[in-house]
């Protein structure tokens, strides 16, 4: 009887059903393989670092921003179809505008929240700029684009140029008198293109500007064309991080074959989960206490109307700048017009952003470096890297202060004349002073981390010696601060010698060759690094009698 009653209570237990979550789990499992794929890979290790935050705030922001957008599309009709105005904003009752205007004041004014949702969308659109702009730095002067993560690094800088001209056409849809300027301005831009200028201009907005179909044909672009090539860019992006495995600094334990951080679940989930809220709630603060776009005290666009101190939003800031900056220069040539002042303006600014893309694979043919780099540098140990980041920024700052020459005239009581010329010189005298003075500094700082790995670090305090010397008391640094002085390569400049073939027959170096290893001396030759303290130096000075 009590074999029995075992087996009955077993069978009881056997046929006893799991809890629902647990069978819909088995379920998805057994169909998804979820469960050996989460095992796989959700307790991987990610490196902690305050900078490595700043591709969050971007990923975050597009997540706002792609929010925000859906709900705006709820309310926003995108025509170009005359009508009169007749809602809440008494100044323009009456006033004819285009639909996409009216519906535009209709979101702000009679919308429930919707001028709130509509800041937050072009503030985190700013921010997200913003922050993928200074995370491409973070990324570019810690080499973190070297092998393998080039064809990311490509990724990113696509995500930011789509990012761009996804903000472009954004703020040009509510057809006010700012959005309407700026688009005249790009149209002008599109005109000075030899040959092809007034087809393309005329394929963008179906016939002479403005046009009836451009909000129609931005609005489509704006929502469904460039959002769905940058998220599946973002994707492939997340992806190849996941797959390359994070970079990280140097520091004790930390190798090209490791990672030395948080378990991916829970705690940087958690984190991630934490700061994606603080984001969200320092962008719907901004957006509730700071004003943006308030396209109601602008008015409709009109062709035959410009607003005074106009000026694009900060990213395409520079753009603008080139052409304000540059002279008014025309060319005739077989009885046509080349409008250089527009269309020069218009190649260096492609060359401005193609410039940072291509800069992974020179720096990879000038050291000749094929190797894989999980270790990120320290930007004081690659001073001409740092030199040429250096530059571009000045150019990209200079030729934002063009963009707002008036604004710069007019706050500071200056002749925008002077403000002209400043920039007009400065745009190639600024690079080359910023690339000289970084470099110096880098090769300074390279210097004080040599003095403090012989001598150790400055206490302040003054000793007296029996003989009488006054010297200053030096506290040697912890091995780990040591490791992380120390730890960064230094590559030797190319040499450059007559080659010989199989049958022995020497040949002259080509023009490639001497290009490669003049570059290669520019960056790693006597006066381009410090050299690292030799571990020998080190015992020497720590084993004598130094002033330890």
């Amino acid at each position: 009887m009590s074999t029995n009653t075992q087996t009955s209570a077993a069978g009881a237990a056997g046929n006893r059903k799991a809890p629902a979550g647990e069978r819909v789990a088995d379920w998805a499992d057994g169909r998804l393989g979820i469960y050996s794929l989460a095992k796989a890979n959700m307790r991987k290790i990610f490196p902690d670092h305050w900078s490595f935050m700043l591709g969050e705030v971007a990923l975050y922001s597009f997540i706002i921003i792609i929010l925000t957008g859906v709900y705006l599309t709820l309310f926003f009709h995108p025509s170009m179809n005359e009508v009169e105005y007749h809602g809440s904003y008494v100044p323009m009752q009456g006033v004819l505008m285009s639909e996409a205007y009216a519906s535009t004041l209709e979101i702000s004014f009679d919308v429930r929240g919707g001028l709130l949702i509509r800041q937050i969308h072009h503030w985190a659109a700013l921010i997200f700029l913003a922050a993928m702009f200074v995370h491409m730095m973070r990324v570019f002067f810690t080499g973190a684009f070297r092998k393998p993560r080039e064809i990311n690094w490509l990724f990113g800088f696509l995500l930011f140029v789509l990012g761009m001209f996804t903000g472009f056409t954004g703020y040009s849809l509510p057809d006010d008198l700012l959005s309407g300027t700026g688009l005249r301005i790009g149209q002008g831009l599109v005109l000075s293109i030899p040959v092809v200028g007034t087809y393309i201009s005329m394929f963008l907005f179906g016939g002479e500007f403005p046009g009836t179909d451009f909000v129609a044909r931005f609005y489509s672009i704006h929502i469904l064309l460039l959002p769905g090539i940058m998220l599946g860019l973002l994707v492939a992006h997340l992806i190849l991080v996941f797959y390359h495995k994070h970079t990280q600094f140097a520091g004790p334990g930390r190798t090209n074959n490791n990672v030395v951080g948080m378990p991916l679940l829970p705690v940087y989930m958690a984190k991630a989960g934490g700061f994606f809220f603080l984001v969200f709630g320092v962008i719907a603060a901004v957006s509730a206490v700071a004003q943006i776009n308030p396209i109601w005290s602008m008015g409709p666009y009109r062709a035959d109307h410009i607003s005074t101190g106009a000026q694009p939003d900060w990213y395409m800031g520079f753009s603008e700048g080139l052409v304000r900056i540059m002279p008014g220069w025309e060319i005739n040539v077989w009885g046509h017009t080349f409008v250089l002042g527009v269309f020069i303006p218009l190649i260096v600014f492609g060359l401005m952003l193609m410039a940072p893309a291509v800069y992974p694979f020179i720096e990879s043919w000038v050291t000749g470096d094929k190797r894989e780099h999980h270790i990120l540098d320290r930007p004081r140990n690659a001073p001409t890297r740092t030199a040429l980041g250096a530059a571009w920024l000045t150019m990209v700052f200079v030729a934002m202060i063009g963009g707002g020459n008036d604004l710069w005239a007019t706050h500071f009581s200056l002749s925008i004349n002077a403000v002209t010329w400043f920039c007009r010189i400065f745009l190639f005298a600024g690079p080359v002073i910023a690339f000289i003075a970084t470099k110096r500094i880098c090769l300074g700082l390279q210097r004080r981390d040599k003095d403090k790995v012989l001598h150790g670090r400055e206490t302040g305090m003054i000793k007296r010696l029996p003989h009488g010397e006054f010297i200053e008391v030096h506290e040697p640094l912890s091995q780990a601060k040591l490791h992380t002085l120390t730890a960064h390569e230094q590559y030797a400049p190319l040499e450059l010698g007559a080659t010989v073939d199989e049958n022995g027959v020497e040949s002259k170096p080509t023009r490639k060759q001497k290009l490669r290893a003049k570059l290669s001396k520019g960056y790693f030759g006597e006066e381009n690094q410090i050299p690292k303290p030799t571990a020998e130096e080190y015992r020497e000075i720590t084993s004598g009698h130094g002033h330890h």
